[in-house]
């Protein structure tokens, strides 16, 4: 079986959802199969430099380059509707798209489509005017309805795709993806730790949100709540909670001028310490570093860092909706993103409990070790497998 894989999202060079998923499932699929040929679709015009070794090293995978330029491209998707993706790869039997975007292919090709959330459906307010106008143009739906088999990274997912699209639920695999190995606690002794505390200029003890700067996920909420922490410390003499900081990190989305206008106002703007575009080897010492790990966004198709921080033994507070209730379920905490009294509430109670922190420690381990990258493979090389048969 020939199988086509569209690997576009990597041009960008950056570690955020949609990549790192489509990366770790790449690399646990090629490991996993060895008698299917996999043809991978990139386009870019820019000169820049894309690592494909890991990829290129099976001998069942090519990669197939190309350098149109993208305006050009979506045009001819959007009014031509062509070239057909599977014929500039040579043909398939089987194309997977990892995410949804422009795109166009034959009709005797089998299309997988990975869906990641609806969220541009169910808070619209969140989105800029230019992510709007994108979503307009590439008609979400109308590629869902294309896909012959849809795979959803939560239950909560696919639940949007009945509700939200009309989507039979036989034609909707829940796949949870998985989370990197190297995410995991480490000695108190390791060296790095040590590099990482200075590199960052990081506070003994803090607070740590990880993920994009942007309104959706809630970070307003956590400035407002690590306020009502620091100031209920400061009223009733509570030391160690007095020395707490809070650290934010992360690539910058959209609509960030109210986020840094809320830090600038804070009484504890100096006390809020912004990393940004975080190197994703340094991730999994940052987690280990952290008091807490704090995520109260408003919506999530999936959810990878509370689950990352879970596996390094980080109490984590999440949000009780969309995925992360799935996600998180009894590793962490678990508050309403609309009640920063409520996630001050959580802060404290972790904060001011040595018995607590160490039982979400070991809750959150026990729930993390539910997500592994082989598993989202082997499942999604069945779903690869059952529609090659049907064609």
């Amino acid at each position: 079986m020939r199988i086509g894989i569209d690997v576009r999202c990597l041009a960008e060079g950056r570690r955020t959802g949609v990549e790192e998923y489509l990366l770790s499932l790449l690399d646990n699929l090629f490991r996993l199969d060895k008698e299917n040929e996999y043809l991978l679709f990139f386009n870019s015009f820019s000169r820049k430099k894309v690592d494909f070794s890991w990829a290129e090293k099976y001998p069942n995978v090519k990669v197939k380059k190309f350098r149109i330029p993208n305006k050009f491209l979506n045009f001819s998707f959007w009014y031509l509707n062509w070239p057909k993706l599977d014929r500039l790869v040579g043909g398939t039997d089987v194309f997977f798209l990892p995410n949804i975007i422009f795109g166009s292919l034959s009709r005797k090709t089998k299309v997988v489509l990975t869906v990641h959330d609806l969220s541009f459906e169910r808070h619209l307010e969140n989105f800029s005017w230019k992510r709007k106008l994108w979503h307009l143009f590439i008609n979400p739906k109308k590629i869902c309805r294309r896909a012959d088999q849809i795979i959803a990274v939560s239950k909560s997912t696919g639940a949007d795709l009945e509700s939200l699209y009309g989507i039979f639920p036989e034609k909707i695999s829940c796949i949870a993806s998985g989370i990197s190995e190297k995410f995991k606690y480490l000695d108190r002794n390791n060296p790095h730790l040590i590099e990482i505390k200075e590199k960052y200029k990081l506070p003994y003890k803090f607070i740590l949100y990880l993920g994009t700067i942007e309104p959706r996920k809630n970070i307003v909420g956590i400035i407002q709540a690590f306020e009502f922490l620091r100031k209920e410390a400061a009223a009733k003499g509570w030391e160690e909670i007095k020395k707490i900081k809070l650290v934010l990190a992360g690539h910058l989305g959209w609509l960030v001028e109210d986020i840094f206008s809320e830090i600038k106002k804070s009484p504890y703007a100096e006390e809020i310490l912004y990393l940004n575009s975080l190197p994703d080897e340094d991730k999994v010492y940052l987690y280990n570093l952290a008091s807490l790990f704090i995520y109260p966004s408003f919506f999530e198709g999936f959810g990878f860092p509370p689950l990352e921080a879970m596996a390094c033994e980080v109490p984590v507070i999440s949000s009780h909706n969309s995925s992360l209730a799935e996600v998180v379920g009894m590793g962490g905490i678990l508050i309403n993103p609309d009640r920063p009294d409520e996630i001050f509430q959580a802060l404290r109670t972790i904060l001011s409990s040595r018995e607590l922190s160490e039982k979400l420690k070991m809750e959150g381990k026990k729930q993390a070790l539910n997500f592994n990258w082989p598993k989202t493979a082997r499942e999604t090389l069945g779903v690869f497998k059952k529609l090659g048969k049907s064609s």
